[in-house]
């Protein structure tokens, strides 16, 4: 892997949320992690703050992202998506060490996303459990780091390639990137809001959005119900697809 990570350097974690326990007993994701809609489809209810006009709108790049996320001339597919994968962590995690304090154990019982969404860990015996959102969280962003440092997976020096099964790798980091994501815009945009970087949160989650859709790494269909109903940030990206930020 030539310039990109090499040229930045490994960077650590920033502090996230002190009420998370150690991760004793659960495993690392599965393929395929769970997602729980509970019993009944989602009641009608007020919109979210985020589908909201002006703040649904609030962006600091207008228009499209389709030329952004377009690997560069002569730059190797698999770096382009490593590079931005590395960024979308940081900048994720930055953003989710500002809202800690609101993302608690009391606060957070469970990783929601939706009315009735909640995401699922495997614990000890690979069964699917719900846990507190901030214990999901540093799970999620643990595991992450671990794989970034990974030189076998992710190489920085000169003349070492990138593993065969990378494109896999790579869907699901992205696949939890977006769960976090989507718990925060269901349960802290309106700290989001109180915090005025609403603009920077939904450019960042757009860009995400837009580069997922460009490397065949986004899965809508996780936030569909059994019976065909999008919840959570799967309404705020078909409102953004209608609104031409994201590509139809």
């Amino acid at each position: 892997m030539s310039g990109f990570l090499n040229s930045i350097g490994r960077l650590r974690a920033p502090k996230r949320s002190p009420t998370t326990p150690t991760n004793a007993g659960f495993f690392e994701p599965l393929p395929s992690p769970g997602v729980d809609f509970g019993t009944l489809p989602p009641s009608p209810g007020p919109r979210p703050l985020y589908l909201c006009q002006p703040f649904v709108k609030a962006a600091l790049v207008k228009g499209s992202f389709k030329t952004i996320v377009a690997p560069p001339k002569y730059v190797d597919v698999n770096e382009w998506v490593a590079i931005n994968l590395f960024d979308f962590y940081h900048n994720l995690n930055h953003f989710y060490g500002v809202l800690t304090d609101f993302c608690t154990l009391q606060n957070c019982p469970t990783m929601s996303a939706g009315p009735t969404l909640n995401f699922l860990w495997p614990d000890q015996s690979q069964r699917l459990v719900s846990l507190p959102a901030p214990t999901y969280i540093d799970f999620v962003m643990s595991w992450l780091q671990k794989l970034l440092d990974d030189e076998s997976v992710f190489p920085t020096k000169s003349g070492r390639d990138f593993p065969q099964s990378f494109a896999y790798t790579a869907k699901h980091i992205y696949k939890h990137l977006f769960r976090v994501f989507a718990h925060l815009y269901h349960a802290h945009f309106e700290t989001v809001l109180h915090l005025s970087i609403e603009a920077h949160f939904n450019s960042l989650f757009a860009h995400f959005l837009a580069f997922g859709r460009e490397f065949d790494l986004l899965v809508i269909k996780e936030l569909m119900t059994p019976q065909g109903l999008g919840q959570g940030v799967g309404e705020l990206a078909e409102k953004w697809r209608e609104m031409g930020v994201l590509e139809a």
